[in-house]
């Protein structure tokens, strides 16, 4: 995404493209999500955007919804260590506290995550700006309780608000 946000006036100007390619790292490997909302524009706010957005994320078949939990990284896991983790996501991830975890702390999130992997066919997602390590482990512990189609909905409502953070970086009023 751009370092310099665009303003709302520029989004409803730009072609379905420029939109795509502007919007679409909101949602992680996902452009899919900005291409079909381009269409409900013009937008008349930066809120209105961002739901139109999720209202496509959330209409979408659960094969599709569960592809784009998919496209998250794990957290900690062996795309941070590798550095191949996107712009967006690594800065989350460092915001969290995650870049700097000690030996056992890291032995304890990729534990958590091959649990929560096994448990649920997909990666553990959550808004990591509103957390640190600890609350983290803290909600692994307690959505490994949930049942998958539960699991689901709390990732997608996760991925809603990551794009709503990603989005106030991304376009401003």
């Amino acid at each position: 995404m751009s370092t310099t946000p665009l303003t709302l006036a520029e989004v409803n100007d730009l072609s379905r493209d420029e939109f795509v390619a502007a919007l679409g790292p909101l949602f992680e490997g996902s452009p899919w999500i900005a291409a079909a909302t381009w269409l409900a524009g013009p937008f008349a706010g930066v809120e209105q955007l961002h739901q139109a957005l999720c209202a496509t994320m959330y209409a979408a078949p659960v094969d599709q919804q569960v592809a784009l939990i998919q496209a998250h990284p794990d957290l900690a896991g062996k795309a941070a260590i590798a550095g191949e983790l996107t712009a967006e996501s690594a800065r989350e991830q460092s915001s969290a506290g995650l870049s700097k975890l000690a030996p056992d702390e890291f032995a304890t999130f990729t534990q958590r995550n091959q649990a929560y992997r096994e448990t649920f066919g997909f990666p553990f997602v959550i808004c990591a700006r509103e957390h640190d390590a600890t609350s983290i482990l803290e909600q692994f512990a307690a959505r490994l309780e949930h049942t998958r189609d539960r699991e689901i909905t709390t990732a997608l409502d996760e991925i809603a608000k990551i794009a709503r953070l990603r989005l106030h970086d991304a376009v401003r009023e």
